[in-house]
């Protein structure tokens, strides 16, 4: 039985050693019928296998913007997943800063009431901190989906991300993009 064609689903890894396996993201989310591009910022590319995910999901694994005047070439998101997201890059999502490629299709993609759903990964000192906290309740209050806490995962100590890079659930990601999906525009139905 194929899978129905979903749309074009982007996943957008950052810099943290589970970015080393979002092909398995990739991978379950082609299964159930989204044709898929990988998008990394500048220091998630330094954990990934761009020639792998690139033979992947059959398209380029992009990092940085464009030169004007040329052409895109991947084709446009109907909904997008950043996982892992860094601390990093919630905090500037949510001052609006799109200062990577990865920044400004999550800032872009908001304003164009994409779904969206944000999976952070970091460690218990990272993500107790106030700024990191008011930043994803900024998010969800936008209607970005944010799959964060005990919940989803535990918070892991200082040093140890590598340690626990095979508990992160991806078919939360993808399950969450589905419920965000039925709901409706901004989680309305």
């Amino acid at each position: 039985m194929t899978a129905v064609n979903r749309g074009v689903l982007y996943i957008i890894a950052c810099g943290s050693p589970v970015a080393r396996d979002v092909g398995r993201l990739v991978t379950l989310a082609q299964r159930e019928g989204w044709d898929v591009c990988v998008v990394v910022t500048p220091d998630g590319r330094k954990f990934v296998d761009v020639p792998a995910l690139a033979l992947q999901s059959g398209h380029p694994v992009r990092t940085l913007y464009k030169n004007p005047g040329d052409p895109d070439v991947l084709p446009a998101p109907d909904a997008i997943i950043v996982a892992p997201a860094t601390v990093n890059t919630v905090n500037k999502w949510a001052c609006g800063i799109a200062d990577t490629l990865a920044l400004g299709l999550v800032v872009e993609g908001q304003g164009k009431g994409l779904p969206i759903v944000a999976m952070p990964y970091t460690n218990l000192a990272m993500g107790s901190h106030p700024a990191f906290r008011e930043s994803l309740e900024r998010l969800r209050a936008w209607g970005v989906t944010v799959l964060f806490g005990d919940d989803y995962f535990p918070l892991h100590p200082p040093g140890t991300g590598e340690q626990h890079r095979d508990t992160f659930p991806w078919e939360m990601a993808l399950e969450a993009l589905h419920t965000r999906i039925d709901a409706g525009p901004l989680g309305t139905p």
